[in-house]
């Protein structure tokens, strides 16, 4: 398995190596396409750790992550979920936009974030103490989320807890050469537009132009795509629905590039 690209921009190596040498949970903070899940990636192949990885939407359930009883054949087994395979396992378990899931996926994760680090399975009555080797990631868009959403304090504050933003410029346009094989010239070009867009406040975007959307952008331009249609398929396009938006983003594109 290739090593998946990543750059670093701070800290954040030497946080997670400290935050896993001391069993604590991990929460990583920030708006989509900021290179989260890439660094959770990382940093399980450089340390050689299997990874479970659960992307979380409002219908995930404690039962998807902890397991439940199926028929077999004649008999009915019980099949461990991703948490409890990662907590038997010792392998680093990764909830992605955890404040997405039902409110039961908040519950169960309580033991595994405190002192006790333990699961309970209330449908087996089996209480699993985490491998020492185990540990917890989640992921959340504060700036996203609103209402019910929104992580609770109570459950913030059981993690170990930093940032995640948009890389500058110089970092980006490496990232994006070094993910596309894009020139660099038109990388820069690239990292300009989505400053543009970032700094646009009066358009009310739910989520500005990401890495992951610049680099989608290069990938087509990389293939032959024209530069403007690329552009405007994988940034404007996907970051909003509002016709009017989507013309005003093809407008500051059709300028830039």
């Amino acid at each position: 398995m290739s090593i998946p690209y990543y750059k670093q921009t701070g800290q954040e190596v030497e946080i997670f190596e400290h935050v896993y040498k001391n069993k604590l949970p991990l929460l990583l903070k920030g708006p989509t396409g900021t290179g989260k899940s890439r660094f959770v990636e990382y940093m399980a192949h450089q340390m050689g750790k299997k990874l479970y990885t659960v992307a979380c939407h409002e219908e995930t359930s404690a039962t998807d992550l902890i397991g439940r009883y199926i028929i077999k054949g004649a008999e009915t087994i019980w099949i461990d979920g991703p948490m409890t395979k990662a907590v038997r396992e010792g392998a680093l378990l990764y909830l992605d936009e955890v404040a997405e899931a039902r409110p039961d996926v908040i519950v169960a994760l309580h033991s595994l974030t405190d002192h006790r680090r333990t699961l309970f399975i209330d449908k087996t009555g089996e209480t699993i103490e985490a491998n020492d080797s185990f540990m917890l990631i989640a992921t959340y868009n504060p700036g996203y989320q609103k209402g019910f959403k929104e992580l609770k304090p109570s459950t913030r504050q059981r993690f170990v807890s930093f940032s995640f933003n948009y890389p500058k410029a110089k970092v980006e346009t490496e990232i994006l050469v070094n993910e596309t094989g894009v020139e660099e010239s038109i990388a820069k070009k690239l990292i300009k537009l989505g400053e543009k867009i970032r700094n646009l406040t009066d358009l009310g975007l739910a989520e500005t132009v990401s890495t992951r959307l610049l680099v989608d952008a290069a990938i087509l331009i990389k293939s032959g795509l024209p530069m403007r249609l690329a552009c405007n398929v994988a940034i404007a396009e996907p970051l909003s629905d509002d016709q009017d938006i989507v013309d005003a983003l093809k407008d500051l594109i059709s300028i830039s590039i």
